[in-house]
């Protein structure tokens, strides 16, 4: 017989959602059986839809040899790492994120994404031991663009993943603030970017709408840091903040105000020998009410990504900022 005890990490969650995940190889007709037929749960006969608790333990009556066939052997990743830690606890790892990097692994690259160098960290640390949770995996709670630089989130384990996703929807929980430069001269003061998205797949871009009914809401806030130095061109430093999560919300809603940002060919902006691609980076969340759960300690704080040294560059010709301690100073108001 097989046993298995149920953790923090695999709790909250029915029965036979738990144990496709555990046997992946196994059909849904072989996993009901097995529910119905080779199983019990503290000693009892249980359901498909049985939420499972922390403490619980599994029976199942099979050998070893056939539920080693079921399960997915778990992989050593060995992806090489090319990100930052901006900070780290028992629960959360915050991630830099470079240039040209995916969050999560698409049709075209499977292996060496950010997901997979995170875990291949948290393995060769300790942290992280993909032969027990094997029905868990950290994860991150937030994804940025492949050319988009920045922090990520990752969760160590369920109970953060969830907490870390509900803060992230709710606009009182994180806030989250995005470094970028743009085409033109916007206004001193806030500006509040307010529309609605729709997305082209086959082209992966999106259109923003002021009716409700063409899409999703996408809400941005963006306040000028600095303006381009004479002979720089026309362009503003911007600190954008973001209230919701849209696929290229920034990009779009900036272009859309007829701001598009340096280098982003996609949404409009001029080719220019400054840059191919988009400027844009990740660069602070700040956890203005992390609640009375988990990650309680964590109100109040802040977590800064450093932006990568080409944008600090590009920074520095253009608007005379040098060094990001300088930057800090100029938006201090804001934290």
């Amino acid at each position: 017989m097989v046993r298995i005890d149920i953790s923090d990490n695999t709790e909250n969650q029915r029965l036979d959602r738990f144990l496709r995940k555990y046997f992946p190889k196994a059909s849904l007709s072989h996993i009901y059986r097995m529910i119905r037929k080779d199983l019990k749960l503290n000693g009892k006969r249980a359901h498909e839809d049985t939420m499972l608790n922390s403490g619980d333990q599994l029976v199942i009556y099979m050998s070893d040899e056939e539920a080693a066939s079921l399960m997915r052997k778990p992989k050593s990743s060995k992806a090489k790492r090319q990100f930052l830690i901006a900070y780290e606890d028992d629960n959360v790892l915050a991630v830099n994120k470079p240039f040209g990097l995916l969050t999560h692994g698409d049709s075209h690259e499977k292996k060496n994404h950010l997901t997979n160098q995170v875990i291949s960290y948290l393995i060769a640390g300790g942290k992280y031991d993909p032969f027990v949770e094997r029905s868990f995996a950290p994860a991150p709670a937030n994804r940025i663009d492949r050319n988009t630089t920045g922090l990520v989130l990752f969760a160590k384990d369920a109970e953060t993943l969830r907490e870390l996703n509900a803060l992230l929807r709710s606009k009182e929980g994180i806030e989250k603030y995005y470094l970028t430069v743009c085409e033109g001269r916007m206004p001193q003061g806030e500006t509040r970017l307010t529309g609605y998205m729709s997305k082209d797949e086959v082209k992966n871009r999106i259109s923003v709408s002021q009716r409700p009914e063409d899409g999703k809401l996408m809400e941005t806030s963006v306040v000028p840091i600095a303006y381009s130095l004479p002979g720089q061109g026309d362009r503003t430093l911007l600190l954008v903040q973001i209230f919701t999560g849209r696929t290229h919300q920034i990009r779009a809603q900036l272009a859309e105000a007829g701001h598009p940002l340096l280098g982003d060919t996609k949404y409009g902006a001029r080719q220019t020998r400054i840059r191919s691609t988009q400027l844009l980076h990740s660069w602070k969340v700040r956890f203005t009410q992390a609640g009375e759960g988990k990650l309680s300690y964590l109100t109040g704080k802040t977590i800064t990504a450093e932006p990568p040294q080409d944008m600090m560059k590009i920074i520095a010709d253009l608007f005379g900022l040098k060094t990001s301690q300088e930057l800090d100073d100029i938006v201090s108001s804001y934290f």
